[in-house]
Formats: C-alpha cells, sequence, structure tokens
C-alpha cells in the first residue's frame, strides 16, 4: 500500500511542478489537465486507502530520516488510519470539484496556469500534512498551506486590497505559529520525541509535571503543550481572536475561497486538535479553554454574518461560525463529532462558495446581494444546488448538517467541563442565527424582484440598512479571472439578464450537493457511535459526552424524526420564517431596525472593533516601539552619543592639545625650561625636609 500512500502525496505536486514551472510550454490546456489528473490519481488513491483502512489495516512508518541529532531522529513519515484517510478523500474530492471549476471561472485570466500551480500545491501541501505521522513534517504542512494560501489571497496582486488581505492574513497566521512552534518546543524538551506514537506513550508519565513560567506559579506542563498547540490551531482555524484573517481573505478568486475555507486549510486545526487527543484528554483546563473560544467565535461571528452585503462575506462568516461549532465538540471531548462536521461542512460549503462564485458570473461579476433578486429562473442549477447547501449548512433533519451540527449541540450538552454552559446554549442560538443569515442571502439572491440592471431601485434602497457609510458594496470588487485590464464592467446593464453558468461549473455544484444531501444520513452510526476511530481519538473515562450521546441514539432515521420536537429545529424554523418576513414580506423593517439599534448596528459593521483595535494597539504600538528604538536609541544613543559623541569628545581633546602645539620653537623651548623648574622643584623639596 506504500505506493497508494505516495500517489496520494505526491501526484498533486507532480503537477503543480509542471504546471508552475513548465506552464508556458504546456499551455493552458495542458496546465489544467495535468493538474485535474494529479488530483484525480491522488483521490483514487485516497479512496483506496480509505478502503484499505475500513478492512482493518494502518500504517505508521517512516519513509525518509532528514536527520539524526543525538537520540533524536528528524524523519518524514506517514500515519495511515481512519482519521488520517477521511481527512484524505475530504481534501482531495473537494480539491478535484474545485480544480474542475477553476476552468470555467478563470478561463480570462492571464495567470491561469499559475493558478493551477497553486492549487494543486496547497493539495500537495494538506496531504502531507494529514499524513505525517510527527510534529515536524506536520509543521512542513502547516507552514506549506500558510505560504500557499499567501500566494492564492494575493493571487491578483495588482489590488493594494489583495495585498493587504493576504499580508494580514500571513501575519495573523504567524501569530498562531508561534505558540504552535513553542507547543512543539515544549513536546521536544520534555518528551524527547516528535514522534506521534512515542509522545503519546510518553504523556501519561508527565501528567502531574509543572513549569513555572512565572516564578512561584506552577502551571501543568500538559496543560500549557496544549494550550500552546491550541493558539496555533486558533489561526489555522479562524477561532476568537485570531480570525480576523478570514473574512479579508475573499479578496483571493472565489475557488481559493472554497479550497482553504471550507475543507483544507481551516480545517487543518481541527484536524490537529483530534489527532492530539491523547494530549488534549489530560488537562481539563486545555479543553475548557477550547470549547470557550469556539462558543464565542460560534455565536458573534454569526452575528456578523446577518450584515453582510458581499455574497462572498456572508459564506466566510458561516465558516468561522462553523469552525467555532468544531471546536466546541473538540472541548467536549467529541472528538469524533468535530471530525464528522469537518467532513460534512466542507462539502456544503465548498457548494455555497462554488454557488457564490457562480452567481457572481451571472451577475457580471456583481457581489452585492441587494443587486440581485429573482435569478431562480434564470439560474436553476445553481438555485437548487445553493439551495440544498443552505438547508444542510442551517441542520436540515436528513440532511448531511443536520447529523453533524445536532451532534455537537448534544456534546455541549451532556460535557463537564469548564465552560460547557455557555458552550451549549451559544451553539443553540447560533441554530437561530445560522439560518437568518443563510436565508437572507438565500431570498435576496434568488427569490423577489429583480434588482439589477437598475431595475428595482425602491428594493435596492430598502435593503440598504447602512446608507451613511461604505459597506461591502465598496468592497465587492470584481471577483472573476476576467479583472481590472480585462473587465470593466461591474454588474448587469438595463439591457442584460443573468445567465447560468457553464457546465464546468455547474458540474461541481451537482457533484458536491449530493454528498451534501446524503453523507450524514449514511455515516453517522459508523464515525460517531461505531469503532470507525477505535484506537485513533482517546477518550478519557470521565469525558462521558459520547457515551451519553450513544445511549440515546437509535439510528439515523430516528435521530431525524426526533428531531422535529426539539428547541434546534424550531430555532431553525424561526430563523428562516424571520428572515422571509424581513426580506420578502416587508423589506422596510430591517432599515428601521438598523436605525433604532444603531450603536448595535454600528458595532457589528465595524467588526466588533477587532481590526481597528488591532490596527491601533498592535500595528500602531510596534510602530510607537520602532519609532521610540529609531529615535531613542538609532538617533540618540547610537548616532547621538556612540558616534557624534566620540567625534565630539575627540574634537574637544584636540582643540585642547592645539593650545600646546604651536609649532615655535621658542614655545617649545620655554615650556622645557619649566617642565625642568617643575621637575626640580619636586627632587629638591623632599631633600629638604
Amino acid at each position: 500500500m506504500k505506493s497508494a500512500y505516495l500517489l496520494a502525496a505526491f501526484a498533486p505536486l507532480v503537477g503543480a511542478i509542471i504546471a508552475g514551472l513548465f506552464g508556458k510550454k504546456v499551455g493552458r490546456t495542458g496546465a489544467h489537465t495535468v493538474t485535474i489528473l494529479g488530483v484525480f490519481v491522488s483521490l483514487c488513491a485516497s479512496i483506496w486507502t480509505w478502503l484499505d483502512v475500513t478492512g482493518g489495516n494502518t500504517f505508521n512508518g517512516t519513509l525518509y530520516q532528514w536527520a539524526q541529532i543525538g537520540g533524536l531522529k528528524l524523519e518524514v513519515g506517514f500515519l495511515i488510519d481512519s482519521l488520517t484517510a477521511t481527512m484524505m478523500c475530504v481534501v482531495t474530492f473537494v480539491s478535484l470539484m474545485v480544480h474542475i471549476y477553476t476552468i470555467g471561472y478563470m478561463s480570462e485570466d492571464p495567470g491561469y496556469q499559475r493558478f493551477f500551480a497553486y492549487i494543486s500545491l496547497f493539495t500537495f501541501s494538506m496531504m502531507m500534512l494529514v499524513m505525517s505521522n510527527n510534529f515536524l513534517q506536520l509543521f512542513f504542512g502547516w507552514e506549506a498551506v500558510g505560504l500557499v494560501s499567501y500566494l492564492l489571497i494575493g493571487f491578483w496582486f495588482t489590488r493594494p486590497t489583495a495585498i493587504y488581505a493576504n499580508l494580514k492574513a500571513f501575519l495573523v497566521n504567524r501569530v498562531g505559529d508561534f505558540g504552535f512552534a513553542l507547543g512543539i518546543g515544549l513536546v521536544l524538551a520534555y518528551m524527547g520525541s516528535l514522534d506521534y506514537a512515542e509522545v503519546f506513550k510518553a504523556a501519561p508519565a508527565l501528567s502531574a509535571k509543572t513549569i513555572e513560567l512565572v516564578p512561584g506559579v506552577a502551571w501543568s506542563l500538559l496543560t500549557v503543550t496544549c494550550i500552546c498547540l491550541f493558539i496555533g490551531a486558533m489561526g489555522k482555524s479562524a477561532q476568537f481572536p485570531l480570525h480576523v484573517w478570514l473574512p479579508d481573505s475573499m479578496e483571493g478568486p472565489t475557488p481559493i475561497s472554497a479550497l482553504i475555507h471550507a475543507a483544507t486549510m481551516v480545517t487543518a486545526g481541527i484536524f490537529m486538535v483530534s489527532r492530539m487527543s491523547p494530549l488534549f484528554e489530560m488537562s481539563d483546563t486545555a479543553l475548557g479553554f477550547v470549547m470557550v473560544i469556539g462558543a464565542i467565535t460560534a455565536l458573534f461571528m454569526g452575528f456578523l454574518g446577518i450584515i453582510q452585503n458581499d455574497i462572498k462575506r456572508v459564506v466566510a462568516y458561516s465558516t468561522l461560525s462553523q469552525l467555532g461549532y468544531m471546536t466546541v465538540a473538540l472541548g467536549a471531548s467529541a472528538y469524533s463529532a468535530a471530525i464528522f462536521h469537518l467532513m460534512t461542512h466542507a462539502f456544503f460549503k465548498a457548494l455555497l462558495f462554488l454557488a457564490a462564485g457562480s452567481v457572481i458570473i451571472g451577475m457580471h461579476h456583481d457581489q452585492d446581494i441587494r443587486n440581485m433578486g429573482g435569478l431562480r429562473k434564470y439560474m436553476p442549477i445553481t438555485w437548487i444546488t445553493s439551495l440544498i447547501g443552505s438547508l444542510a449548512l442551517i441542520g436540515t433533519p436528513f440532511l448531511s448538517g443536520f447529523y453533524s451540527k445536532d451532534s455537537i449541540i448534544e456534546a455541549a450538552h451532556f460535557a463537564k467541563v469548564p465552560g460547557a454552559h455557555f458552550a451549549y446554549y451559544a451553539v443553540l442560538a447560533g441554530v437561530f442565527v445560522t439560518a437568518f443569515y443563510s436565508f437572507r442571502m438565500y431570498f435576496l439572491v434568488f427569490h423577489g424582484k429583480p434588482r439589477w440592471g437598475g431595475q428595482g431601485d425602491a428594493a435596492h434602497a430598502a435593503h440598504d440598512g447602512h446608507d451613511d457609510h461604505h459597506d461591502s458594496h465598496a468592497e465587492a470588487h470584481d471577483d472573476h479571472g476576467a479583472h481590472d485590464d480585462h473587465d470593466h464592467h461591474h454588474g448587469l446593464g438595463p439591457h442584460d439578464k443573468p445567465h447560468e453558468s457553464p457546465a464546468v461549473v455547474w458540474l461541481p455544484l451537482v457533484l458536491l450537493a449530493i454528498p451534501s444531501l446524503i453523507i450524514g444520513f449514511l455515516s453517522i452510526d459508523a464515525m460517531l457511535f461505531g469503532d470507525y476511530f477505535k484506537g485513533v481519538i482517546t477518550v478519557a473515562s470521565q469525558h462521558g459526552a459520547m457515551a451519553s450521546m450513544k445511549e440515546e441514539f437509535h439510528g439515523a432515521v430516528g435521530m431525524a424524526m426526533h428531531a422535529f420536537t426539539t428547541l434546534p429545529f424550531w430555532l431553525m424554523i424561526g430563523g428562516i420564517a424571520l428572515s422571509y418576513y424581513m426580506y420578502m414580506i416587508n423589506p422596510k423593517l430591517p432599515v428601521a431596525i438598523a436605525r433604532t439599534f444603531k450603536p448595535v448596528y454600528t458595532l457589528l459593521d465595524n467588526k466588533y472593533y477587532m481590526d481597528k483595535f488591532n490596527e491601533v494597539f498592535f500595528a500602531g504600538g510596534s510602530r510607537l516601539i520602532g519609532k521610540g528604538l529609531w529615535k531613542g536609541g538609532d538617533q540618540t544613543l547610537i548616532d547621538g552619543l556612540a558616534v557624534n559623541g566620540s567625534a565630539k569628545l575627540v574634537g574637544w581633546f584636540s582643540s585642547i592639545a592645539r593650545l600646546l602645539q604651536t609649532g615655535r620653537m621658542n614655545n617649545y623651548a620655554i615650556s622645557m625650561i619649566i617642565g625642568v623648574a617643575v621637575l626640580l622643584l619636586f627632587v629638591v623639596l623632599p631633600l629638604k625636609h
């Protein structure tokens, strides 16, 4: 099976190298052919691996020893088990759909070959991350996905907004990665290895070990290690307060929004914490920290989705909220529920992002949902797939999102770690919020009267809840390959009509809609309550959320039927009903609410002022420190005191010396006579005594 593992990992890399280095020679067709073939081979190898793993075969071994320092071995190796195989299949399937979709979406972009090289390289990086069996390789994949995401977010590098967004993503992730590196350093320092198996074996002996971060204050070693590792996950998986990079990363082309923000990069943190479950299970403090951070992200990022008007940003804040749900599951020790939601979310969120891109194509690159309306009859395939994605997202019974999302809510309910009560009510409230903003977008885009091409100006005004400042409409940049130099129009003209996207664009939507409908129903029993993750994920006996859920589980059908009597279902219905009333029946109501609760609206519109705080405190503080070091250190101490000061001291001494060094012989003779007289004085005076 080693050949399958190697194919799964390295086939996308081969495609990326050919498209990236030989793009001009192979041409556009060659570039997309070789990269799609590479990802397709990787998907086939991943499916083969998954079938082998479900048959009872696993693998943990070294492929290559990079270096040996004393007893420490730095290796490249694979750990293939049910967790790895699941991630491999999800990553490669979504990546393949994105590759196919890109043929149509980026068809007119001059950087066509470069884009395919980047997304294929991104797939390789993610595969190396999920297949790793040691922290060194994990860190390589971790940093590689960060680097390639920087290249993808800033793909249209002539735009200042894209450069700002990719730099922001890069810097915020470095903050998280600093914590991640500290966590790995603690693992190496106290456990003496970077190999997962050896670390997990050594961890129990250190359960009582403490370290003093502050003299006199003892902290549990494992608590500090787990929190440091989770800080890395907070950056990659965009958890509060390191979430600020993800909405701005919508500056990149839509295909990478689906790839980075649905199935790969942002899920790396969720995967990593699940893989580290043997460590996290030894610290209730770390689990409580994880749960509270996830709950804050799930609820408060959902609130921000309510007021967005850029179609991609609505989906982006939805991603933030759903990542919060996964993190809550991690804190509840429901690692299998987190991975389950990661899998279902990858399909329906990639579907929603790609459907948003299809709408943008149909609207001639206008992303403002207030300029849409009535697209259902013009874009029927995009409409029905978007509806499926939205229903899955809000947790409609029998659809995939329902099974995973409701499982997380139940896990939070049964959890006993600190912060569990807050997390439960946060994810419960998040159901209503998710349904509201999801169907707000759905109704404004696909239903109602057309508001494009100069039509429905009154309706546009009615939906404009903030006339007095810039909003996402101003940020709705041309989001298509035919941008700037190639396409100078935004939106539909008075004589234009929306149109359905070409087959190469809508086919991935249909293929993603299928698992969005059925994957949850088919897999919940095995993934959550069977032996699918046996021996892979560790759950301590005192963390009994999953055990309590298993007692109440009576099959996928029974769970869905029971849902119609539960609070989450009626909260979901309430969210849909309220959005329909506010945006279809009484469209002036949102304006009135925004004006009545203007302080709240302003707070949400400014994203809780997190960006401004970062700009003033961190960026401004860094500039202030830099200016202080420049003025006080460089100019005053180095230039002023050390360099110029020493020069002035030499000048002063020289000015004194010049009074004696006149160059006249009679002055020197007089000086010599005076000197001799003084010497004689010192000799004669002692003799008299």
